[in-house]
């Protein structure tokens, strides 16, 4: 068996928590410190180290130390390419809803007049 979709999948887990999106799509932005990811998301030191670290074991952002601060980046552009993908999917997806929706509040008045 290949072992592309277990790296797939190990990948997608990585990803797989809000706070981590949320991070991601910080750092998307930019480099940033865990301070400035502490204040932009209003998330306690403790929970932007644990998301970074489980970030940065499956190589999906780096770090540069500098003196007593680390700056976070993406590891790859790809990323953000990755977010944008998901949320043009999304809204894809919530605008057939959206549709459905319409579909069936007039078919509703239809039978109910």
């Amino acid at each position: 068996m290949s072992q592309l979709p277990v790296l797939k999948a190990d990948l997608f887990r990585a990803l797989a928590h809000p706070t981590r999106i949320r991070l991601l799509e910080r750092l998307a932005l930019g480099p940033r410190t865990v301070q400035a990811l502490q204040s932009e998301l209003d998330l306690d030191q403790p929970i932007v180290s644990q998301h970074l670290a489980a970030l940065r074991a499956k190589h999906v952002v780096s770090v540069r130390r500098e003196g007593t601060l680390a700056h976070y980046t993406l590891k790859s552009p790809l990323v953000a390419e990755l977010l944008r993908v998901a949320r043009e999917f999304l809204n894809d997806h919530l605008s057939e809803s959206r549709t459905m929706l319409r579909e069936l509040r007039r078919e509703d008045r239809r039978a109910h007049p």
